[in-house]
């Protein structure tokens, strides 16, 4: 046999990645595996092919599969395909001489920093072998040719030989890989299974494995008949009768074991598939206990071919915005060979909870992370997955139970999805939901909340709070109330955010009711009416803000507020009350970016309010009257949390109301707490008038 091998050199470059794949140290050596049996699919695909036109190319053997056979004792992988086989021609120019355009590419690739898993991506998958053997042999028989080995021990050289003693193959390759020492995990089943199920799953084909099991048998016990022999024939027409006499022997048996059974579901038609295999599907895909709550499965061709699965789960993980986690959400595949699951271009980050698959006929096998960051492909699919999300979502909407379920566990992503994603806002914004004060029971839609709206009403109000229970009295809803106009109280701290990039909602704006520059819609007698009003008071509002100083930007009178004598408004472009308690309580918050951001707050009076009339009265007969300022402090300081801020120094304001406690109670102070005095009656009398002017 040996003297008719006939020995090749390979070409020079290939002779460099050889040496480079077996002198570097590459720790996913697990990639050949997945390299070979892509190739394997590969030749398996052609013979199809070919059999379409010619169904007597698969005489040579019908069935077309995979199988990979470990054998310990030599230190042997061996994986068969039934495909479509090489003749030596093809040994010659395909595995050694002729370099492939991709060899040297990869190589600067490589040299670059490049991950070795790009291998099959520049068609030279079949050299990653050398990654954990050290020899190779290849078996091959074409349909045109006799069955050849090409063998190599990647020295620079290799010989192919006709193969006239080994089993012959029928048709199709066998790759046989003399393993490294320190690779012989590779041998182990439970390894086998683990790369076949991450990487080649859902290959067309049957991948089989070769297993050997040791099964008990039952034989008959040769000794007892041994000792039988020797007695009289008489006696063995009474043993016919009896039963035989058995031993149980332990007997190693070998079987092919399919690892890929769970089909690619995305290939087929929809309409063929049950809602049962959708369900078992996705929970082998996501390890998930629960069925998924909806699912879109669709194709899109064209200049672009790809298949794609969605799910939507039905509920949150616990984890859901953990930064540090893997977002293992969609699973790439290229032509059915998975490539990665944390691809973090092929879908935005606020819909990291939709998993599943995406099949792509047009990417190149074994696209690297950073060649993906450049893929025009990618792009067209990501937008692709963005719309059909979108639509997924339509769909749940429609069914009332659902969609609430859906928006328990995913409503921070829609408005996650509205800050960051301006292309899709609009959209988005129809999936939103809020408590209201016409709606405190069940959320409200903001198409709903138009249909509800007055035609004398333009915008769409709205007022952001830290509970339902602190915003649904809110002083600065009074008005609003009493007009007819429907107020959105929104209470999530990512509302904030979310309404801040939204603006407008089918060319309605969006306004805060706690900011400056509330126009109400209001007829010409009360706008007259108004104008007077902040003329009259004038004057106070002038003493009040001297009072206040720069903890005011202005004092003015209100047209939001029908009850309350006062309400602290922010200024329109700067924080709200509600964002400066959100962003106060960011623990790794700049602070710098509070004074410009924290806005200006101001002081908006109500005239109907019979405090602010006394208030008035006051300063209109003695401007320099201290219990007016102190009567001011004590208002601002209400003001403050009825507006949702925070108080900055809660102890003075505790001893202004406890102050204001005792002269409720009529009680003294000073008498309470000093010795006895006998000359109390005297002080009551004097201190009487003047009590309210202590409370600063």
């Amino acid at each position: 046999m040996s003297a008719q091998a006939e020995t090749f050199g390979f070409q020079a470059e290939i002779s460099q990645l050889l040496d480079l794949i077996i002198n570097t140290f590459y720790s996913n050596k697990s990639i050949f595996l997945r390299e070979l049996i892509s190739n394997a699919s590969d030749a398996l695909d052609k013979i199809r092919y070919q059999a379409l036109t010619d169904p007597s190319q698969l005489d040579t053997e019908k069935d077309l599969f995979i199988r990979i056979t470990p054998d310990k004792e030599n230190k042997l992988l061996r994986i068969r395909d039934t495909g479509i086989g090489m003749t030596k021609a093809d040994l010659v120019n395909n595995l050694g001489t002729i370099a492939k355009s991709g060899t040297k590419a990869f190589m600067e690739a490589l040299s670059a920093g490049g991950d070795v898993s790009m291998i099959g991506q520049f068609g030279v998958g079949f050299y990653s072998a050398y990654l954990v053997a050290e020899r190779v042999q290849v078996v091959s028989k074409h349909n045109d040719d006799e069955q050849y080995i090409w063998e190599s021990a990647a020295g620079g050289t290799f010989t192919i030989t006709p193969d006239t003693e080994g089993e012959p193959l029928g048709r199709g390759s066998e790759l046989r890989l003399y393993l490294k020492e320190d690779q012989l995990e590779y041998l182990e089943e439970k390894k086998i299974k683990e790369i076949v199920k991450k990487h080649s799953e859902f290959i067309s084909y049957p991948i089989q494995l070769v297993v050997t099991k040791e099964v008990e048998k039952e034989v008959e016990d040769d000794e007892e008949v041994a000792e039988g022999e020797d007695k009289k024939i008489e006696e063995v027409e009474d043993e016919e009768g009896k039963a035989k006499k058995t031993k149980k022997i332990k007997e190693t048996t070998t079987e092919n074991e399919e690892l890929n059974k769970t089909k690619p579901i995305w290939t087929r038609n929809p309409s063929d598939i049950t809602s049962e295999e959708y369900a078992s599907f996705y929970k082998s895909l996501t390890n998930d206990w629960e069925d998924h709550l909806a699912v879109k499965h669709f194709s899109v061709e064209g200049q672009l071919e790809f298949k794609a699965i969605l799910f939507v789960p039905k509920r949150a993980p616990f984890d859901l915005f953990e930064t540090k986690k893997k977002r293992n959400n969609i699973k790439l595949y290229v032509r059915r060979v998975f490539i990665m699951d944390d691809c973090e271009d092929l879908i935005p980050e606020y819909l990291n909870f939709v998993k599943g698959i995406v099949d792509s006929e047009d990417l190149p096998l074994n696209i690297s992370r950073e060649t993906l960051q450049q893929n025009k492909i990618l792009k067209v699919i990501r937008k692709n997955l963005v719309k059909k999300c979108m639509d997924l979502f339509s769909e749940i909407a429609e069914d009332k139970d659902n969609f609430a379920k859906f928006y328990e566990a995913f409503a921070k992503n829609l408005k996650l999805g509205i800050h960051e994603d301006a292309q899709n806002r609009s959209k988005l914004a129809e999936f939103l939901r809020f408590y209201s004060t016409k709606a405190l029971d069940e959320q409200t839609s903001l198409k709903d909340y138009i249909t509800r709206m007055p035609e004398i009403q333009k915008s769409i109000y709205y007022l952001t709070g830290e509970s339902l229970a602190s915003v649904r009295n809110s002083p600065f809803l009074e008005v609003l109330k009493k007009k007819g106009f429907e107020v959105l109280l929104l209470v999530d701290p990512i509302d904030e955010y979310a309404v801040t990039q939204l603006k407008e909602f089918d060319n309605k704006k969006l306004v805060c009711v706690s900011k400056e520059g509330l126009e109400l819609e209001e007829t010409e007698d009360e706008k007259k009416t108004r104008e007077e009003e902040a003329k009259q008071y004038e004057d106070l509002c002038k003493t009040i803000k001297d009072a206040l100083g720069d903890k005011v930007e202005k004092v003015v009178i209100s047209n939001r507020i029908s009850d309350s004598p006062c309400v602290l408004v922010t200024g329109q472009f700067g924080w709200s009350s509600n964002m400066e308690r959100i962003m106060k309580a960011q623990a790794l918050r700049d602070s710098s970016m509070s004074s410009y951001m924290a806005s200006k707050k101001t002081l908006e009076l109500n005239p109907h309010n019979p405090i602010v009339k006394e208030l008035k009265k006051k300063v209109a007969e003695d401007k320099a009257d201290k219990s007016v300022r102190d009567l001011t402090f004590l208002l601002f300081e209400t003001a403050l949390l009825t507006s949702g801020f925070v108080l900055d120094d809660p102890t003075s304001f505790a001893k202004r109301i406890h102050r204001m406690i005792s002269l409720g109670l009529d009680v003294d102070e000073e008498e309470e707490s000093a010795a006895p005095a006998e000359a109390a009656p005297a002080v009551e009398e004097v201190e009487s008038g003047s009590k309210m002017e202590e409370i600063d």
